[in-house]
């Protein structure tokens, strides 16, 4: 996957050329293309090249090694997919923890439910930084009482973990060389053991098929999972998917319940679309099922 800016020079390594009108996200041999008014922060961590643009139609958006992490005008449909359907599926959710998620958006939905203590583990503190300063969609979340934010490596915290959640979610960026071995079968199965209900987000199944599928395949080794998929304008091709383990799945009217009790505000989930998002097409059923195979 590449990306670069239309207008401007300066070509960068990873094939970004730094103009100030447009920034085009490529996958393949299509991408989007989205207009931008000014670009905000531009720098190389240690870990990753970091990017905030202020956009004409989608707010502030966040870009990492030149992929799109997040607009502010759709970001809910991607943070409310991955946080909810999990929450949702636990009776009673305490003690969470979020692995990744360093700009605050899945922490920000984890605290509408009424949890005691949430712990979020980032390997990159400045995206944490970034993304409080240049786009605040935590809302003050890492602000909490409740909220734990431990800077290191996901896997190493997960390793040493002497204590169990009730939900754990794995929020985590595109593939690159500091995310690999969290889609691992040794990180998914030290996952199981410390975590009751487990989801991660999975990518796009449709663009991103191999990945997708060596996720599956790994994590399927440890724990039993489900897939389901969610619609996100500005991610490959609109088409994003999740993994999912738990030990039951409520039905809509217990989902209902659930959501009227706990009065979650929303802008896209609902308990309808909890239920409809594991309904998946027939090419994707089939890309599940070979890797479940292999």
């Amino acid at each position: 996957m590449t990306s670069r800016q239309s207008e401007g020079h300066d070509l960068n390594p990873e094939g970004s050329v730094a103009g100030m009108e447009w920034f085009e996200e490529l996958y393949g041999n299509t991408g989007i293309k989205i207009r931008v008014r000014e670009k905000m922060v531009d720098f190389h961590s240690r870990y990753q090249h970091i990017q905030v643009f202020d956009t004409y139609d989608f707010g502030r958006m966040l870009v990492l090694d030149g992929k799109i992490q997040l607009t502010e005008r759709d970001e809910p449909f991607y943070h409310e997919m991955l946080v909810h359907v999990p929450m949702f599926s636990h009776p009673s959710p305490r003690k969470v923890l979020i692995v990744g998620g360093g700009d605050g958006g899945s922490l920000r939905e984890v605290l509408k439910h009424d949890v005691d203590e949430v712990v979020v583990v980032e390997l990159d503190e400045e995206v944490v930084r970034v993304s409080r300063e240049f786009i605040g969609i935590d809302r003050g979340a890492f602000d909490d009482p409740r909220v734990t934010l431990l800077i290191e490596d996901g896997i190493e915290f997960v390793r040493n973990a002497g204590e169990r959640f009730d939900v754990m979610i794995v929020d985590g960026t595109d593939p690159n060389p500091y995310s690999e071995h969290i889609i691992s079968e040794e990180f998914y199965g030290m996952c199981r053991k410390i975590s009751e209900i487990f989801a991660t987000q999975s990518q796009s199944p449709f663009v991103q098929q191999d990945y997708f599928s060596t996720m599956l395949g790994n994590i399927s080794r440890v724990m039993d999972v489900r897939v389901y998929v969610n619609f996100v304008p500005t991610y490959p091709l609109g088409l994003w998917s999740y993994m999912l383990h738990s030990p039951s799945f409520p039905d809509l009217e217990e989902l209902r319940r659930r959501f009227e009790e706990r009065k979650v505000e929303v802008v896209h989930y609902n308990p309808e679309l909890h239920v409809a998002s594991f309904a998946l097409p027939e090419w994707l059923k089939r890309v599940v099922e070979k890797a479940l195979e292999g």
